[in-house]
């Protein structure tokens, strides 16, 4: 039997200490790929691992560098790093909590970028959205503004970088159960009236589990039979 299309490949993730990161890091290594990470605290079980937090340009662009250095040819990078706080009502949003919202993932996803295209000549480089870039959600002002200004950089990196070799997709990957979600299913409904939806999630089971993220993750940047013609994606319900 032949390998998967993806073995011997090397991948970049970002927020990789934790929550989809973090388990996006043993699948691709199971899936025969050797993964490079970071976040803010150091990840573990990465082939080659460093503390850098994608809002310091110069740290993530010194991550990427070395992972280079280390590890070779950078084949992908998924940039998962992100945050969901602050929740709250605009007219309660303070300026500064939105600039360092935005700094992690909005700029951060700039950096991510930059980064990517600097060290890698090339390869797939997928951001990591969520449906909330698609609509306003009441209490997530920072954060559905953060992923629609992402959907929209990947969809100009593309048209900037498509002589170039590089790949650009942003993708939804639906909603998994991480630390993410307890924070949610732990907000004021009064601050986030979609609380309800989540909790029957949870009490549902129906969130998209991660190995099967990582299989769609995988076969968008490398089966030629699954490469999608659309830079921004939403993944399919696991369950449906």
């Amino acid at each position: 039997m032949s390998a998967a299309p993806w073995e011997g490949k090397t991948a970049v993730i970002t927020g990789a200490s934790r929550g989809l990161g973090a388990g996006l890091v043993g699948e691709f290594q199971t899936a025969g790929l050797r993964v490079a990470g970071c976040a803010r605290t150091l990840p573990k079980n990465c082939d080659f691992a460093a503390a850098a937090d994608v809002s310091d340009a110069a740290a993530l662009d010194a991550f990427v560098a070395e992972a280079a250095r280390e590890l070779g040819s950078l084949d992908l990078m998924v940039h998962n790093a992100g945050v969901l706080e602050p929740v709250c009502a605009v007219r309660d949003l303070e300026a500064d909590a939105f600039r360092r919202h935005l700094d992690i993932n909005l700029v951060g996803a700039l950096n991510a970028s930059r980064s990517y295209m600097t060290h890698a000549g090339g390869g797939v480089l997928i951001h990591i959205s969520s449906g909330a870039a698609w609509s306003g959600y009441a209490g997530w002002a920072a954060y559905c503004a953060g992923k629609a200004g992402l959907d929209r950089l990947a969809e100009t990196i593309q048209l900037e970088e498509a002589d170039s070799g590089l790949r650009v997709h942003a993708v939804a990957p639906g909603v998994v159960d991480t630390d993410m979600q307890t924070t949610i299913r732990a907000s004021d409904a009064k601050v986030f009236p979609m609380l309800d939806k989540f909790l029957e999630m949870k009490e549902q089971d129906s969130f998209n589990t991660i190995p099967f993220v990582a299989n769609h993750l995988l076969r968008i940047a490398f089966d030629p039979a699954a490469r999608p013609t659309e830079v921004v994606l939403r993944l399919p319900a696991e369950k449906d």
